[in-house]
């Protein structure tokens, strides 16, 4: 099972043409996800090094492909109204990748998809969603995988299907920092540990889908056995999620806060990662997560151990 993705989503890419787009593109047809085609407007009718089609709107792409999910690479003066265009369309899950879509636009946007309960956005600003494939050959990058879906620009390589986790267990990802993810999965997967499904919410002060969002459909998942959640200075999402977690989930939770040093007023990598208040800081949502009961690690190199133990797991530290 996974939540939102799995090996038989369709997926398009809304932005193929360009350098970036294409270039992840050839990922995720790498790591074996369905990529149904593109959308370029203006080269609706021809194909891209891949043979895969492009179209011209979203609408003719989930028309003729059937597809259900798109990945956004699209430039940020423009990335509001793809995600609107796949949303009316009827596209279920949009990842907008895209960095740097004014603030604006993304409320906006947020308005607008609260009529269309059908569309979950993923980001912007984020590294996607992947639900990983079974491992079938090959080592580290080389490696080949069945039956997964990469959604974005995180390395597969480093997901572990829980048919491989060696533990037999695997946990749900939600975080707010992309590489903070990538080291979650890391971890998780040396430990033996699989994952069920890995979704980067994004950085940006508004975004679509949160953290509590993810972690009911964790929780309602029966192949997740427990959840990392990762969140940074900023908002009181955390906060809130934390809450949600004590007096709504049954399966364990390990979380890690970034931004301990941060100093107040000042932005720290992430549009959204700014203290404005007393609840916007680490160690306030950190003892916020405690006083919930939340298993919370002290430095990013022990979020795998964390979760281990929270599973009830025994590994060497």
């Amino acid at each position: 099972m996974a939540i939102l993705v799995d090996g038989n989503t369709k997926v398009l890419c809304q932005g193929i043409t360009g350098s970036t787009g294409a270039f992840h593109t050839k990922g995720c047809l790498d790591y074996g996800t369905r990529m149904a085609g593109g959308v370029t407007p203006g080269k609706g009718g021809t194909k891209d090094a891949h043979g895969l089609p492009i179209f011209d709107t979203v609408r003719d792409a989930v028309d003729q492909t059937g597809a259900e999910a798109t990945m956004i690479f699209v430039p940020p003066p423009f990335a509001a109204d793809a995600i609107l265009e796949a949303a009316g369309a009827g596209v279920q899950v949009i990842c907008a990748i895209t960095e740097g879509i004014p603030v604006q636009d993304m409320v906006r946007v947020k308005a607008m998809l609260r009529d269309r309960p059908g569309s979950v956005l993923i980001g912007p600003n984020c590294p996607g969603i992947i639900t990983p494939g079974r491992r079938i050959s090959g080592e580290g990058p080389d490696s080949v995988f069945e039956g997964g879906c990469k959604i974005g620009i995180m390395p597969g390589y480093i997901h572990t299907a829980k048919a491989d986790a060696s533990t037999g267990k695997a946990v749900g990802v939600i975080s707010r920092s992309g590489t903070l993810t990538y080291e979650a999965v890391w971890q998780t997967s040396v430990l033996g540990i699989g994952q069920t499904t890995c979704v980067g919410i994004g950085g940006d002060p508004v975004r679509g889908t949160g953290f509590i969002d993810l972690l009911e459909r964790f929780e309602s998942d029966p192949e997740t056995d427990g959840m990392v959640m990762i969140g940074e200075i900023g908002g009181t999402d955390e906060i809130e999620a934390g809450h949600w977690i004590k007096e709504h989930a049954t399966k364990p939770v390990a979380a890690f806060i970034a931004g301990r040093t941060a100093p107040p007023g000042k932005r720290m990598g992430h549009a959204g990662a700014i203290i404005g208040g007393a609840e916007d800081t680490a160690d306030a949502k950190i003892a916020a997560l405690h006083e919930c009961g939340i298993a919370v690690a002290e430095s990013p190199a022990d979020l795998g151990i964390t979760m281990a133990a929270a599973l009830g797991l025994e590994v060497d530290a």
